[in-house]
């Protein structure tokens, strides 16, 4: 177990928008799927989603391990990453995927930082380097199925 002490607050901070983030995500990947028409779409988001799951249940355990308390639910922007997905139904499958490929890119982005921290424990450091990963094939699914 990795004391906190000496960690960057931000850095325990971050972990816990990541986490929101990732909650986000699930709700956005939901709308997505009840939505789509394709089923391999859907197949592909459901493999997304547990992607996603499993980001926040492996971050929320190093914070509990570190005596911190992770977050339960996604905070208020999951209503714009969801509501992207509900209106983008309007205009059909490929109209999803370009407002997820939003929502990819955030996702993207925030792992990307939180990955360039200096002092990553090594407890935490191969999971987000996984959730970096597993977020830019998601991206790269998503844009392969644009073109």
């Amino acid at each position: 177990m990795v004391t906190t002490v000496g960690l960057q607050n931000d850095f325990m901070e971050a972990l816990k928008n990541l986490i929101e983030l990732d909650y986000d995500a699930i709700e956005a990947y939901d709308a997505a799927i009840n939505r789509f028409q394709d089923e391999g779409y859907k197949a592909s988001f459901k493999k997304f989603r547990e992607d996603h799951q499993r980001h926040i249940q492996e971050i929320s355990e190093f914070l509990k391990n570190n005596n911190d308390v992770p977050p339960t639910a996604p905070d208020a922007k999951s209503l714009l990453t969801k509501g992207k997905v509900i209106l983008a139904n309007l205009m059909g499958d490929k109209t999803i995927l370009r407002a997820m490929r939003s929502n990819e890119i955030d996702t993207n982005t925030a792992y990307g930082r939180i990955n360039n921290y200096e002092k990553i424990p090594d407890e935490i450091k191969a999971s987000l380097k996984r959730g970096l990963q597993d977020e830019k094939r998601h991206l790269a699914w998503i844009e392969e199925q644009l073109e």
